[in-house]
């Protein structure tokens, strides 16, 4: 079996699939991405190479598009040029229209995983009223779902990470999507015992307590400013907490630059209130071990999001057995039964956040039985010994579907081994 994988960038979230049917079963794997060349012994890699692009020119809703026709004319000439990838299946990213000309190409099934789809009400767009969305971008939002029509009417079948992301694609086509996590990894995200509390080189001692935030970016989205708010409150009623902060100083999802002007997201959040910035840790982005080393020494990890994609960050502190003090927001409901295993809080009541968390320093031990749920949760339901064989059967069921589609009358296919 000869499965082909496409996302831009890599591995995303198709690396460990690739490496498990590549070692475990024996597949053979390729991966196209925009990346360059490189073979790892289990997979080949292939790059495709981006010829153009939208200008300013074009007009701001059709940009989306515009870079996608791109992306995908670039991976058909890459892969064409490759006449010894003849895949039995294809398994790709949405969004990109990465798999749109490859009917032209093959004769063979196409899941694609669908991650988000975009709306302009009830969503991410209107849910911060203090970071409202410009009319322009409530009109682009519209117009970048094309991109995801289209492959949502060209593909076989699809898959999306959650039951809420799957809900939020149009009813015509949630029959098409399957919901199977990406899967967690628990050789890697597992509490660690005997940990050293050491963060960037500095010691931490037992009697202070470790707060932690995670995100790719610190934006709105993820909610940073409303974490900082809660952590100066920490701050100021408890000596004994240091935040640790880890991602990037960027900006990954939504419109920030459009109300905070020029200057980086943190640095606006920190120009706006006092901040004892001994008392934080910013590491940037960490080696999955390193931030799995820090969920397991973690006392309290704050998971903050609006209504958008659920972060990988959530189900690693939870697979960590880390206390979590988490957002009640739609996405976060479907992970986190509030007293079960874990705390919720409304995304925007920092202050009860703070008091929140206060509770749960002052008597953590209290608390562990809700990170040991998670971690029962995640090995149950999330985790890649249970999730990729789901993945597996979604493949096979395409392959058998396709196998039946080609007895149709003035049907062409490959034949399948």
């Amino acid at each position: 079996m000869h499965i082909l994988f496409i996302h831009q960038n890599f591995p995303a979230q198709f690396g460990h699939v690739a490496d498990y049917l590549a070692k475990k079963i024996g597949f053979r794997c390729t991966f196209l991405s925009s990346l360059p060349p490189a073979n790892n012994g289990s997979f080949e890699r292939i790059q495709y190479k981006i010829q153009g692009g939208s200008t300013l020119q074009t007009h701001y809703c059709g940009r989306t598009f515009e870079n996608a026709i791109w992306h995908s004319v670039a991976a058909y000439d890459a892969l064409k040029a490759r006449a010894d990838i003849q895949p039995d299946l294809v398994v790709a990213h949405s969004g990109f229209l990465s798999t749109v000309f490859l009917r032209e190409l093959y004769d063979c099934p196409i899941i694609n995983y669908f991650e988000y789809f975009y709306h302009s009400t009830n969503s991410d767009m209107d849910f911060r009223p203090d970071f409202p969305s410009t009319e322009i971008n409530r009109l682009r939002v519209r117009a970048r779902n094309a991109n995801l029509l289209l492959d949502l009417e060209n593909c076989d079948l699809g898959y999306s990470p959650t039951r809420w992301q799957r809900s939020r694609f149009p009813a015509l086509f949630q029959p098409k999507i399957r919901t199977i996590f990406d899967g967690i990894d628990t050789s890697i995200w597992r509490p660690n015992k005997g940990v050293e509390r050491r963060v960037m080189g500095h010691e931490i001692p037992e009697n202070v307590r470790i707060v932690t935030y995670v995100a790719r970016g610190m934006e709105s989205m993820r909610g940073f400013d409303i974490f900082m708010r809660a952590a100066r409150l920490i701050c100021d009623r408890r000596p004994d907490v240091i935040f640790v902060v880890v991602g990037q100083d960027r900006i990954a999802y939504g419109g920030d630059k459009e109300v905070i002007g020029g200057a980086s997201f943190k640095d606006w959040v920190l120009s706006r209130d006092q901040y004892d910035l001994s008392r934080f840790l910013f590491t940037g982005l960490l080696p999955p071990r390193e931030l799995a080393n820090l969920f397991s020494i973690s006392d309290l990890h704050i998971y903050l999001t609006v209504p958008f994609v659920l972060s990988w960050s959530l189900m690693n502190a939870m697979a960590c057995g880390t206390t979590v003090l988490a957002s009640d927001t739609a996405p976060v409901q479907e992970m986190i039964v509030d007293g079960k295993n874990g705390v919720l809080v409304d995304f925007f009541d920092y202050e009860r956040m703070a008091d929140t968390a206060i509770q749960i320093l002052d008597a953590p031990e209290d608390y562990r039985t809700l990170g040991l749920a998670g971690v029962e949760m995640i090995q149950e339901r999330y985790s890649t010994e249970v999730c990729l064989p789901r993945m597996l059967a979604l493949y096979e069921e395409a392959l058998c579907a396709y196998r039946e589609k080609s007895k149709e009358p003035g049907f062409t296919a490959k034949t399948i081994d």
